[in-house]
């Protein structure tokens, strides 16, 4: 069988056997062997049946990256995209969205729903994430019985028991699709200082136990690795820590220079061609300019978006030799290489340093080989083999053993919601629909669900968001469109407290919701005091306010926030703190994404006009999203 010229593979074929016959699909496949073609075969069959089709995916840049494939193969008017703080084309045929936005829109029945046929999962192991995973069980729960889906992952041990749950809740088939067989097979190495480079399978496990504790001295570092490569490039080199990022490309760049005099040409005229001008003025370019005329470059978060974009072009170019990039390169753009390499097998989670799980490991080292070009992807760990855990080294690259798991909890929204369009029989229903309740089949696991319904329940009837004969108050209903800090939000926003407050200071208020603080951020504080105390003085009239919300956060953020929100350029702004400009960028997309959920929840226009002005004092220029509106 042929699709958009090429063959397809056998586990293809079977995909689409099942999705002519209107089942829904789990396709459980290694990364690089061809999910995404199921997809657009879907994608192509719908939309030439005049039927509309979500793709829905797990972060924003996936999101923007599917947006900008699909507006490429179908036209801008075939394809709209919704991402919270984008929005363009919601009416189209192909609708592009994060999965937050799709669970969204089901809670809220928006009018778009009803003309859906299939909804194509990208990722959809994200279920096992413990923050964002309910949103997942939520969005396949919450859809109309009459919805399909392609639900794409990298392998999946537990695929035929995740599909039974989804059948056991939709009541139609869902078949399983598995394939195990990369298209480039991948070999396996790590490198140590005393060892050298090593296949991981001809690691000895010594009666040597690892010690944690043992630190620098005589260990390798991503140079010893790089040195390894010579033939095995182009090469994506993962760091997990940003500064590190940059600080290894730099020290490369330093000591190789990779391209030759018409490829150094090449990349001066690409860059000139795809930087904005604002951007263009920036030390950030200047830093990054200096290691990819070098064919060395980096890529994480951090980055501004125009500046991804760049690395993204050219390592599709074949421009960049060696790439550093953080763990969302992987996710967020489908860009192989010839060889994946880690700079280590642990990472900070947040809490403490752990190794890698086998679906993290293979999710990046997946990357390594590219179809039709490498006989064979290389992968590389850099490891100190006197504290490394070897038998758990060799397990982890073994196979991939992580099974999908349910991370369900209610939220506020969710509760709202419930108790807004269904009776209590339904909700019963609802709340023993999710993956982990099927998983368990335990009543006590239904009393611990039907406890914290009643307790949200009991919290929401207190603060009047809900009646005692369970209909939603007034503002209840405001709650019911606010998908983040409900409470706090809608406590600010459906009082008269925003009346006392200038557009900065709210925008001030909205920062220090969704900031997420970290511990080395720092900011200029200077010449806040009074604007803080003012704020704090009317924030001071709601006691749930005063006692939530995080007013250092608030001190901290004023004088970036005022500097930007009075019209400041970015320049400006970047003197006020130390946060990465890619950082700055997406805390204003948040503040775009909170603020058009308000407004979409209000029935005030004043309060409406008041936080439209808010907005358009932080959506402009360089904050501005990629695609015009």
């Amino acid at each position: 069988m042929q699709f958009k010229g090429l063959t397809l593979d056998d586990f293809q074929i079977r995909a689409i056997r099942q999705i002519e016959n209107n089942n829904s699909v789990v396709v459980s496949a290694p990364t690089g062997t061809g999910k995404t073609l199921i997809a657009d075969y879907t994608i192509s069959k719908f939309l030439n049946a005049k039927r509309r089709v979500i793709y829905t995916a797990p972060i924003k840049a996936l999101s923007n990256q599917k947006y900008k494939d699909f507006t490429k193969d179908y036209g801008k008017e075939m394809v709209g995209i919704m991402t919270g703080d984008i929005v363009i084309n919601p009416e189209a045929p192909l609708l592009v969205m994060t999965t937050e936005i799709y669970r969204n829109m089901l809670l809220t029945h928006d009018a778009v729903i009803s003309y859906v046929s299939y909804v194509i999962f990208d990722e959809i192991h994200y279920i096992s994430d413990p923050e964002r995973g309910t949103v997942w069980e939520e969005s396949i729960i919450f859809s109309p019985q009459n919805i399909r889906y392609l639900c794409l992952s990298a392998t999946i041990p537990n695929a035929a028991e995740f599909a039974e749950w989804i059948s056991s809740i939709k009541a139609h088939p869902v078949i399983v699709v598995d394939y195990d067989k990369r298209a480039v097979p991948l070999k396996h190495y790590v490198y140590d200082k005393s060892i050298g480079l090593f296949k991981t399978e001809d690691l000895a496990v010594s009666g040597i136990q690892p010690n944690p504790l043992i630190r620098g001295q005589n260990t390798a570092d991503h140079m010893d690795v790089v040195r390894q490569l010579k033939d095995k490039m182009p090469a994506i080199f993962f760091v997990f820590n940003r500064k590190n990022c940059e600080k290894f490309a730099r020290e490369l760049s330093k000591d190789k220079d990779y391209t030759t005099k018409q490829q150094k040409a090449e990349i001066i005229s690409y860059t000139r061609e795809h930087v904005s001008k604002e951007v263009s003025q920036m030390n950030s370019y200047a830093r990054l300019k200096s290691c990819i005329v070098k064919g060395v470059a980096y890529h994480h978060a951090g980055l501004l978006p125009n500046l991804k974009e760049i690395v993204e072009g050219l390592f599709e170019k074949g421009l960049i030799y060696v790439l550093y990039a953080t763990e969302t390169f992987a996710v967020g753009v489908n860009m192989p290489a010839k060889t994946v390499c880690f700079n280590s097998l642990e990472k900070y989670d947040g809490i403490s340093f752990r190794y890698l799980n086998s679906k993290e490991y293979f999710q990046l080292a997946g990357r390594a080989g590219r179809r039709g070009i490498d006989k064979e992807g290389t992968v590389i760990a850099l490891i100190d083999r006197r504290r490394a855990d070897v038998a758990r080294i060799k397990q982890l690259v073994t196979k991939d053993i992580e099974p999908i798991v349910s991370e369900f909890r209610l939220s506020v929204n969710t509760v709202l919601n419930l108790v807004k369009n269904h009776n209590d029989d339904e909700i019963d229903t609802i709340l023993k629909s999710n993956f982990d309740y099927f998983l368990r089949m335990k009543s006590e696991h239904q009393v611990r669900i039907m406890a914290s319904f009643n307790n949200k329940l009991k919290k929401l009837t207190a603060m009047g968001y809900i009646t005692h004969e369970k209909k939603l108050t007034q503002k209840g209903e405001f709650a019911c469109h606010v998908y983040f800090e409900e409470l706090l939000i809608s406590e600010i926003f459906y009082s008269q407290m925003y009346k006392k407050l200038s557009e900065t200071e709210i925008n001030c208020l909205i920062a220090a919701i969704v900031y997420e603080e970290k511990r080395m951020d720092m900011f200029r504080t200077k010449g806040a005091k009074n604007q803080y105390e003012h704020i704090l003085r009317v924030i001071g009239e709601n006691k749930y306010v005063d006692s939530t919300i995080n007013k250092r956060s608030i001190f901290r953020l004023v004088a970036m926030i005022s500097s930007w929100s009075n019209n400041g350029n970015f320049t400006d702004v970047l003197t006020t703190t130390n946060l990465l400009e890619g950082d700055i960028i997406r805390l204003f997309r948040r503040m775009i994404d909170i603020q058009r959920q308000i407004i979409k929840a209000t029935s005030n226009n004043e309060l409406r006009d008041k936080i439209v002005g808010c907005l358009k004092k932080i959506d402009r220029d360089i904050v501005r999203a990629e695609f015009e509106e």
